[in-house]
């Protein structure tokens, strides 16, 4: 049994996946003040949910970024730690990835976003290659919303993190060749990190836990606190 977690979004969602990628429990909770502190309580009612318990675990995924600079510090330390006392393997997942990785089959170019800095949104370019596999056809780059033309330039599928707010913001700056997936997809589901982490586990084997950090692509919003004296 695979624990899946992802932090990397302000919904935090974590699921308990059989090996062959069958979702046994799956909970996802939306933003809120403190809700990463639901992460045990979340993982404690799925144990118990399905009788099984912490020791059905054989392996952890974890989606590294990039994403939230707090929420990325919290599910990869959470995951660090289970797989330390469990001693099993972890693997870490692009958050992008596993969001692009939601959508349904598309002839289209895939633009998974992120909401990142005010105005800004994490983003990378996939396509399909078939029903159930995904390539990555760009790096994971930060962007301003009014230059996402200038990547996006053909016919593309957008699938974000906050359908109320970016969506409308897509259909102001792009033309017809802009679609947005349903709404039900704009959320990212721990399932579907779980699903890249088994394949990955297959394909490449775990990740060292100590070489395992968040992907942030940007330095934190954190400046010098003018009134400290070094000292003082």
């Amino acid at each position: 049994m695979l624990l899946a977690i992802n932090t990397s979004t302000t919904q935090f969602s974590v699921a308990l996946m059989e090996n062959d990628a069958t979702i046994l429990s799956e909970y996802t909770a939306s933003k809120g003040a403190r809700h990463f502190g639901g992460l045990m309580p979340a993982l404690d009612f799925m144990i118990k949910g399905t009788a099984t318990s912490t020791g059905d675990i054989n392996a952890i995924a974890v989606a590294n970024g990039p994403g939230s600079f707090t929420g990325l510090r919290v599910g990869i330390s959470f995951a660090k730690g289970l797989a330390h006392g469990l001693d099993i393997p972890l693997i870490g997942v692009s958050t992008l990835e596993a969001l692009a990785n939601q959508l349904p089959y598309s002839a289209l170019c895939l633009a998974p976003l992120l909401d990142s800095r005010k105005d800004e949104v994490f983003t990378a370019r996939f396509v399909m290659e078939s029903e159930t596999l995904i390539k990555r056809i760009g790096e994971d780059i930060t962007v301003k919303f009014r230059d996402l033309p200038e990547i996006f330039k053909g016919n593309t599928l957008f699938v974000g993190n906050n359908f109320a707010l970016q969506a409308g913001i897509l259909k102001g700056i792009f033309d017809s060749k802009a679609h947005l997936a349903p709404p039900d997809l704009w959320n990212l589901k721990a399932s579907s990190v779980g699903a890249l982490g088994l394949k990955a586990l297959k394909e490449r084997g775990p990740d060292d836990p100590h070489d395992l950090k968040p992907v942030y692509l940007r330095p934190p919003d954190i400046r010098p606190n003018p009134y400290y004296t070094p000292g003082s």
